[in-house]
């Protein structure tokens, strides 16, 4: 796969809490550069996302319940529409993990939905945490996720124990069919493991080291 083919795979990611307007500008100015998919960053920066890349294809992506998803639905759904109303064309949720965990399995499909509703035309990305799931949690998460239509199913937050696995996508890709998109976000360095994610079926790339994986390097900045 080519640079720019692989370029088209990533979100181009900055969430971390000391970022600064010079950080995203910089993170903007990249993604241009780079023809990435989207850059990933939190919903305070979106005016400032979108003066950067206006008449650009790339697109803005917010997070949403992040990064613990432990909001109200209702909180998460308004989280939402203000993101979209700033201008964000992509909102990553973060799923409610306690409730997986409490077999509140209603209530999950719930928030999801909330949030789903919010979204109108706009793509939803569901991040199931899968560090902190079984393989039967992930499995049922991600069946609720395709009877719902989201967009995508998403590993990680990159703000947990552990990031995206290749075992773990590939589960999710079997589960989901070739209805959803997968995000594989966490722990994404480097272009190996980034052509390992996509052969698994990931569709989508989170990750701070965009530059480092579609130019065969290593990042050993550790992070998302």
């Amino acid at each position: 796969m080519k640079p720019n083919e692989l370029a088209k795979f990533i979100d181009h990611t900055a969430l971390t809490a000391e970022k600064t307007e010079k950080d995203i500008v910089q993170l903007c100015q990249e993604a241009l550069a780079h023809h990435f998919c989207s850059v990933c960053i939190n919903s305070g920066y979106i005016p400032l996302a979108k003066q950067q890349l206006a008449g650009s294809d790339v697109k803005i992506c917010t997070v949403v319940g992040f990064p613990l998803g432990a909001n109200l639905s209702a909180v998460k759904a308004f989280e939402a529409e203000q993101a979209i109303s700033a201008g964000a064309e992509e909102i990553d949720m973060v799923i409610n993990v306690g409730w997986i965990k409490s077999g509140k399995w209603d209530a999950v499909q719930a928030d999801i939905q909330a949030v789903l509703a919010a979204c109108k035309s706009k793509t939803l990305k569901v991040i199931l945490e899968t560090c902190l799931l079984t393989k039967d949690e992930i499995v049922k998460a991600c069946e609720i996720c395709r009877d719902l239509n989201v967009g995508f199913v998403k590993t990680s937050t990159g703000f947990n124990k552990g990031g995206a696995t290749v075992e773990d996508i590939a589960l999710m890709r079997q589960t989901v069919g070739e209805k959803l998109g997968v995000k594989a976000s966490g722990g994404v360095r480097d272009t190996e493991t980034a052509m390992a994610m996509i052969k698994a079926g990931a569709t989508r790339i989170g990750a701070s080291a965009g530059i480092a994986i579609i130019s065969g390097l290593q990042d050993n900045q550790g992070g998302y």
